[in-house]
């Protein structure tokens, strides 16, 4: 782990006044490339952050499951899956013990988050620093801030609510913003192009999309209204409502008065356009355009509320995605596939239950195959090595498959392989985690009955996001040097003039990163 704070590279050197407030922007599922691509149409927030912040071009979320979770965990952290814990979604957030307040839904807590986070540093220095973290998802709202019991809310069946790890209740300014009902009055409402048709060369016609329905704009909410709050959350103006919830938060919580304050928010309608669509989509493009335009209006909020001088902010992703298999077929990608290994993992657990009984034994997750019963397993005279054994043999043959190992053989291999450095990454020693499956490029997990566009694996389609700071004390410019997700947090208490209480994975940016332009 690296332990060495350097001199900042796109940061003036030299201590800076303190902001009022942090801005942490994490956008799910947001290419750089799309950076690139619609640059010469983005005229708002985003256009305007490239344009006087530090852009770091090469970044990346440096571990082999590329979800939300794992990526989320890693912003404020500074530090990789394996020792924050949190190595997928499936059991990320998930709590049964902390169930949410007003609405249904699965309970959602930090519980596995292991060590810190920047706001825990902030408010070592300062006991009177706050937190808001805001997102549609749980866990996008949830792992920015670890374990800290702050104002934490995320979107669910129309609602902006939280779990009783944080509250019994929901604060007055939330009631008063979930009255509004804004999802449900969106039933039979249409999104259609932000610009005309001839600004996007995207085809608007492939079947491959959207499950081979809807595929063609405009795309039009149900009339019920509880159905559109829940496909609400798949629309641009998702992204709009929780811009429009976090800034009321920072009005109701008067964050910046007195204190370095932390302002997280998790953007998600990019995941849901690019899982639904695909990043070649038109979709996607309008997408990106409007989150362009919804920034523009935030930061202009926010400016007039602490001046651009008391503000400082970070945008960066949780992860990327791979383009449809069915688009890079096409484009003659031959190891473009969907693997579905379902069959292979029921087999396997089939023949388990014959011998003793239970429950599903093994399963997959993102490539991790994990067994958390070994113990019993054992007791009951099953030699798990011959079983874990034989289902590499099987998932090594699967179409798609690159290369399946062992956690502990990828140990003190070389690290100029990305595969092998971000399993490294990844896996907590001596975890459930028994193999590790690699795919070929451009192949995809997949489930059944659901052809959708996917991230998640150790590759760069997934592993590559945008890093941006802008504020009092970053040197404007882009960066064309590597860097991660967990040197954000090392940056900012270098910023911040905070001291990490734990050992980090990241670094504070340096200066051997010179600008280009």
């Amino acid at each position: 782990m690296g332990h060495a704070l350097l001199l900042l590279a796109g940061l003036a050197i030299g201590p800076a006044p303190k902001p009022r407030l942090v801005v942490v922007i994490t956008v799910d599922q947001l290419r750089p490339d799309y950076l690139d691509r619609y640059r010469a149409q983005l005229d708002g927030g985003l256009a305007w952050l490239l344009r006087g912040g530090a852009y770091f071009a090469d970044a990346y979320q440096d571990h082999a499951v590329t979800e939300t979770a794992p990526g989320h965990a890693t912003v404020l952290s500074g530090r990789w899956p394996a020792h924050t814990g949190i190595i997928g979604n499936v059991r990320g957030v998930l709590d049964s013990t902390a169930r949410l307040i007003g609405v249904p839904g699965p309970g959602a807590s930090p519980a596995r988050f292991r060590g810190t986070a920047l706001f825990d540093w902030l408010k070592a220095a300062d006991p009177k620093a706050r937190a808001l973290s805001v997102s549609r998802k749980d866990r996008g709202a949830i792992l920015p801030i670890g374990r800290a019991r702050e104002n934490v809310y995320w979107y669910q069946s129309g609602f902006f609510t939280t779990s009783r790890y944080y509250a019994d209740s929901l604060p007055t300014w939330v009631a008063a913003f979930n009255a509004r009902q804004v999802p449900f009055r969106a039933a039979g409402m249409s999104w259609d192009l932000l610009r005309p048709p001839s600004a996007y060369p995207e085809p608007d016609s492939e079947p491959y999309e959207n499950g081979g329905h809807g595929y063609t704009f405009p795309h039009r909410l149900p009339a019920d209204s509880a159905l559109a709050a829940v496909m609400f959350g798949g629309i641009p103006a998702m992204d709009s409502l929780t811009l429009a919830f976090a800034l009321e938060g920072v009005r109701a919580l008067q964050l910046g008065r007195g204190a370095t304050d932390l302002l997280a928010v998790s953007l998600s309608a990019t995941d849901l356009v690019g899982h639904a669509f695909g990043p070649d989509s038109r979709e996607i493009h309008d997408q990106v355009l409007r989150l362009d335009r919804y920034l523009a209006w935030f930061l202009q909020q926010l400016f007039v509320r602490y001046t651009k001088e008391n503000v400082l902010i970070v945008v960066t992703a949780d992860h990327g995605v791979t383009p449809f298999p069915e688009r890079s077929l096409a484009l003659g990608r031959s190891d473009a596939v969907r693997v579905i290994p379902d069959s292979v993992i029921r087999a396997v657990n089939a023949a388990l239950d014959d011998r003793v009984g239970g429950h599903d034994w093994v399963y997959l997750e993102a490539g991790m195959v994990l067994v958390p019963d070994r113990p019993a397993l054992a007791a009951q005279g099953v030699n798990v090595d011959s079983v874990v054994a034989e289902l590499a043999t099987r998932l090594r043959a699967q179409p798609g498959v690159a290369r399946v190992d062992r956690p502990a053989d990828l140990a003190g291999k070389d690290t100029t392989d990305p595969v092998v450095r971000r399993w490294q990454h990844q896996i907590p020693s001596g975890g459930e985690v028994e193999l590790v499956a690699t795919l070929k490029p451009y192949a995809v997990w997949s489930l059944e009955n659901l052809p959708i566009a996917m991230h998640g694996q150790p590759s760069d389609l997934d592993a590559h996001v945008p890093l941006l700071f802008w504020g009092r004390g970053v040197r404007r410019g882009v960066y064309r040097g590597r860097v991660n997700t967990v040197d954000i947090a090392p940056t900012l208490a270098r910023l911040l003039g905070l001291t990490p209480s734990e050992p980090l994975d990241g670094r504070a940016l340096g200066e051997a990163l010179q600008p280009v332009d």
